[in-house]
């Protein structure tokens, strides 16, 4: 069981609230440096752990530069989380760049950083080669189709756009050997808010065996393996977040029945997960502005979908607080919207909740990862501010909501 709770009470949410309107995000500083603490910890047993963020999850630099204070990396899929990651201060090695349909100044811009570069495709290579030239680390996405399952959010591996396949690794490999490139590593990435631990440790067994071979097979040495991301939250009070612990021992074992006695000890491990490290800890803030009773009971929000797309999207489950009324009965059911022209969009479905009126402020929880930036500008709604609880206690804007000015900028039409 996992337990809801908000980090303020409803007075200093209403403080908060007089100087930024809702709807916002707003982030627990300290939580997360928590979190992050919790994850070294498990994993201080690896030689060269290293947690690269998925800067995808929640993409402000604020949120980065705690990270890597936090001794974080960044993991980027595109030009603009490569600025983000350059803009926080991490760069070189401390990137881990993967993409797919990759254009050439993206390479180039993660050549320039430093980046380790993680091709997604065996004909990735020649094209690298081309605009870019080949780096001197070089990583490959590896997908093992039907070998390994996949899960509800990221679907079976063998039907992923993403990755190589068994043979193409073997493939890659050589030809990148015979080219003089003499830095390997092999990335995996199969699953997304999965909550099985024993998930995870497979997934690591799987690169193990996987790299013990390419190895022999073709005389290289690989110096990590990144299990991907994927380590998913308790969405659900009934539910139980991943016991790292659980984790980090199965991996342990299988490094040291596998690894230690093969002669290619020491091999890095690597994470790129976003959710687990800020989903918790980011909050979706709104005011109810109506109820409605036809043949359902509604509370609609000033809050809509283009502030968190999850339910709609996924029929994702995130909970509810009404500040002020946590100890009352959820003896209510309703419909809890926003005001999009799509009936879907809602951010709970038959919800028992305490009685709601005009006013309550409700906070969404676990809105830290793919909340804000998975938002959107449909029916012209603008995107919402984020805000940072800082370990002090004081509260910072971290990004400003958007104005119907920003939403006007990049049209282009005469007076």
């Amino acid at each position: 069981m996992t337990e809801k709770t908000v980090p303020f009470t409803k007075e200093q949410l209403t403080a908060i609230i007089n100087k930024f309107p809702t709807p916002f995000h707003i982030y627990d500083e300290r939580a997360i440096r928590e979190n992050a603490g919790k994850l070294k910890k498990a994993f201080e047993w690896v030689p060269g752990f290293k947690e690269f963020f998925a800067v995808k999850a929640t993409p402000n630099p604020y949120i980065l530069k705690i990270l890597r204070e936090e001794g974080f990396g960044a993991d980027c899929s595109s030009y603009a989380e490569l600025l983000l990651a350059e803009k926080s201060s991490i760069i070189g090695e401390e990137i881990m760049f993967s993409s797919n349909d990759t254009p050439a100044d993206e390479y180039a811009k993660a050549k320039e950083l430093g980046a380790i570069i993680n091709l997604d495709d065996i004909s990735h290579i020649p094209f690298l080669e081309k605009h870019v030239g080949l780096p001197e680390l070089v990583c490959f996405r590896y997908n093992p189709g039907p070998l390994k399952a996949g899960n509800a959010i990221i679907g079976h591996p063998e039907e992923a756009k993403y990755g190589f396949t068994r043979e193409q690794l073997f493939d890659g490999y050589k030809l990148l050997r015979d080219k003089g490139v003499r830095r390997f590593g092999l990335h995996t990435m199969v699953a997304s808010n999965e909550l099985d631990p024993n998930y995870f440790v497979d997934t690591v067994i799987m690169l193990y065996d996987l790299i013990l071979e390419l190895s022999g097979a073709l005389d290289i040495n690989f110096e990590f393996i990144n299990m991907g991301g994927g380590i998913g939250i308790p969405y659900r009070p009934d539910q139980d977040a991943v016991d790292l612990d659980v984790v980090s021992r199965g991996i342990r074992k299988a490094y040291d029945e596998k690894i230690r006695p093969s002669g290619i000890h020491p091999v890095k491990l690597f994470m790129e997960n976003g959710r687990m490290i800020t989903g918790p800890y980011g909050y979706l803030v709104s005011r109810v502005l109506h109820k409605k009773n036809t043949y359902k009971q509604y509370v609609g929000l000033d809050a809509c979908m283009a502030n968190l797309m999850r339910p709609a999207l996924y029929g994702a489950y995130h909970h509810i607080t009404v500040p002020g009324k946590e100890k009352m009965d959820r003896n209510c059911v309703y419909d809890v919207t926003g005001s999009l022209c799509e009936n879907n969009d809602k951010f709970a479905i038959d919800r028992n909740l305490p009685g709601i009126e005009v006013g309550d402020i409700v906070v969404i929880h676990d809105a830290g990862a793919h909340g804000y930036s998975m938002g959107f500008n449909y029916n012209g709604k603008l995107r919402s501010a984020e805000l940072l609880l800082q370990s002090d206690g004081s509260v910072r804007q971290i990004r400003r909501a958007e104005t119907v000015d920003d939403y006007f900028a990049t049209l282009d039409f005469p007076d």
